[in-house]
C-alpha cells in the first residue's frame, strides 16, 4: 500500500537512503528533479532536519508549506517526497505551483509519481484550495504526464531568467 506520511524519527533510517540515492543520482547526471525542500537542510541532523522541514507562517518571502513522503508500506522504504505550498506568492504564481514532487531515482517510471500527486490533491483539499498549480520544466515529459493524469491542463510555457522553460499547469479539485 502506499500512502503519504509526515516524516517522524521511524522513518530517519529510509529517509537517509532515499537521500543519499537522490544525491548519488544529481552527481552523476546534474539534474535535480525532486522538492528542494527535503535538501536544504542536513538529514544527519534529524531533529534540526524536522524542525525546519515545514514552514508553519510566511516569512522571508516563503509561503506556509507542508512536506510529506510517499511511503510504500510493504517494502517499508520512503519513495519520494511532495512539498505543498499552502499559498502561492508571485514566484510561485509563475515558476513553481502549489506542488513540488519528486520520485527516488530507482522507483521512477513506475507509476508512483502520478499516484503521489493524487494523494498530495487529496491534502490540498483538506486545506480548502479549489484549484492547484503545478509547473514542471518543459523537457520532464514524465513530470507533465503525471500532472495531467491528474487533471492538469496546461495554461501556459514561461521561460525564466536562465531561459529554461516551465509549463504551468492548472488542476481543479472541485
Amino acid at each position: 500500500m502506499l500512502r503519504l506520511i509526515r516524516l517522524t524519527a521511524e522513518y530517519q533510517k529510509q529517509l537517509g537512503e532515499m537521500i543519499d540515492e537522490w544525491k548519488r543520482d544529481q552527481e552523476l547526471h546534474h539534474t535535480n528533479r525532486s522538492p528542494q525542500a527535503i535538501f536544504k537542510y542536513d538529514y544527519h541532523d534529524f531533529d534540526a532536519y524536522l524542525a525546519h522541514l515545514d514552514i508553519q507562517h510566511p516569512r522571508d518571502g516563503k509561503v506556509p508549506s507542508t512536506t510529506f513522503f510517499l511511503l510504500d508500506d510493504e517494502r517499508n522504504i520512503l519513495l519520494g517526497a511532495v512539498s505543498i505550498r499552502h499559498d502561492l506568492n508571485d514566484h510561485l504564481l509563475q515558476y513553481a505551483g502549489h506542488i513540488g514532487d519528486g520520485i527516488r531515482p530507482s522507483e521512477r517510471r513506475k507509476g508512483y509519481a502520478t499516484k503521489m500527486i493524487g494523494l498530495a490533491l487529496d491534502e490540498c483539499r483538506k486545506l480548502g484550495l479549489e484549484r492547484v498549480l503545478m509547473v514542471c520544466e518543459k523537457d520532464n515529459i514524465a513530470s507533465a504526464k503525471s500532472i495531467v493524469r491528474n487533471g492538469g491542463v496546461l495554461e501556459n510555457e514561461v521561460a525564466d531568467e536562465n531561459g529554461v522553460v516551465s509549463q504551468r499547469y492548472w488542476i481543479e479539485l472541485r
